[in-house]
């Protein structure tokens, strides 16, 4: 008797490959980066509240934190609700009004801050420029590579006029003396172009050329030229130079594994500087112990994981140049604000995104996952999956209505 072939059942989709997965991760993700960090903002920076306003009130930095996420939260909604055709429609003019408004830096516009000019004041606002330029080159970059995609293998189209056009906007933020925003922006560009398919001899050449940049350009300040060489000395100064360093491994040691509890801490208290922004991992780590920094870190692993899967899940080459970018300046950035803090890089000032206290960051920030948003929307089966679960549930509703009546 011979045997009857059955079937082979096709493969079933999982929650881990369906179209939706990235767009809940990203959302997930960044949504419970944001509460931490507001809820943190709040425990690090009561104090320097109320010295700043004189003892009325310990809670206006948080107060003007959540002022702008209540500002950021709308404006990323709408971001990812827009077409692809809409980004590719702003990037030329989006990356000349964040030119221009980075321009205003070096006007009377311009204001001085930690030995940066990076920032602006209008109407009784601050701003930093550079922030709004990281999210209009990533766009630009991608919309532009994307376009040159086969020609890329050649010099000249790679370097005109992305890399020409990233050299200028790189250009205007060390005119600043920002050297850690700079930095940023040109892991961005790298991001960019490796995943826009840029052969690595170039990358190899354009590194060398970009490292002899970078250590002329700490060369050219003493202020850097301190911090640096004092993080290399085996006997740095403790009480002056590596002073928030070390208050920064304080902290981190005194919070043990479960940490001294959430507004217990004691490094905020005037010890630590910069409590509620650039070294706002030590406070966590501090009140909530190492569970609360691996949290953290696990949380920023699965907006990576999110935005590589829209990389490699989305047709459109634009998507994934620009979603490079997007994502190599803000993880990035991530690893760079926490390599900071637990002593294995010098301090040069970047902040944690969505974490640390600072407006124009958060809001730019929050915008920039809500265009990685839009780009997982409309992955392969995304949109049909999203405009059916509204259904879904009405009918689960509806039913529930009936058994109850029925009851």
């Amino acid at each position: 008797m011979t045997a009857i072939a059955r079937p082979v059942a096709a493969p079933r989709a999982t929650a881990w490959n369906g179209p939706v997965t990235s767009y809940y991760l990203l959302v997930g993700s960044a949504g419970l980066l944001l509460s931490i960090g507001l809820v943190m903002v709040l425990s690090s920076s009561t104090v320097d509240s109320l010295s700043a306003t004189q003892g009325a009130t310990p809670y206006s930095i948080f107060v003007n934190q959540a002022r702008y996420a209540l500002i950021g939260l709308p404006v990323a909604w709408l971001a990812s609700r827009m077409p692809l055709r809409f980004y590719r429609a702003i990037a030329w003019p989006a990356l000349g009004v964040a030119v221009m408004l980075q321009l205003l830096v070096f006007t009377p516009l311009g204001l001085d801050h930690g030995g940066n000019r990076n920032w602006i004041a209008i109407g009784g606002f601050t701003a930093q420029p550079s922030e709004v330029l990281k999210l209009a080159l990533a766009v630009w970059l991608g919309t532009v590579l994307a376009t040159k995609r086969a020609l890329l293998h050649q010099w000249l189209h790679v370097l005109v006029p992305g890399v020409v056009v990233a050299i200028g906007a790189i250009g205007l933020v060390l005119l600043g003396d920002d050297l850690g925003t700079a930095l940023v922006i040109i892991a961005l560009v790298a991001g960019a172009l490796f995943v826009a398919g840029v052969p690595m001899r170039m990358f190899v050449v354009a590194g060398a050329v970009a490292a002899v940049a970078v250590v002329q350009l700490a060369q050219s300040s003493s202020n850097r030229v301190t911090r640096i060489t004092a993080f290399f000395s085996p006997d740095c100064d403790t009480a002056s130079t590596c002073y928030q360093t070390q208050r920064g491994l304080y902290a981190l040691a005194s919070g043990g594994w479960t940490g001294v509890g959430l507004g217990q801490g004691r490094e905020k208290w005037s010890y630590l500087p910069e409590a509620h922004n650039d070294f706002i991992f030590a406070v966590i780590g501090e009140e909530l112990g190492l569970l609360g920094t691996v949290l953290v870190i696990l949380l920023f692993a699965v907006l990576a994981v999110a935005m590589i899967r829209v990389i490699r899940r989305h047709p459109d080459p634009m998507v994934q140049v620009a979603t490079a970018g997007i994502a190599t300046w803000i993880l990035g950035q991530a690893l760079v604000n926490i390599g900071v803090v637990i002593g294995v890089l010098p301090v040069i000032g970047l902040p944690l995104p969505l974490v640390s206290a600072g407006g124009s960051a958060l809001v730019t920030t929050l915008v920039a996952l809500g265009v990685v948003v839009s780009f997982a929307r409309s992955e392969p089966g995304a949109a049909e999956a999203l405009t059916a679960r509204p259904g879904a549930v009405r009918r689960s509703l509806a039913v529930l209505g009936r058994r109850r009546s029925h009851g």
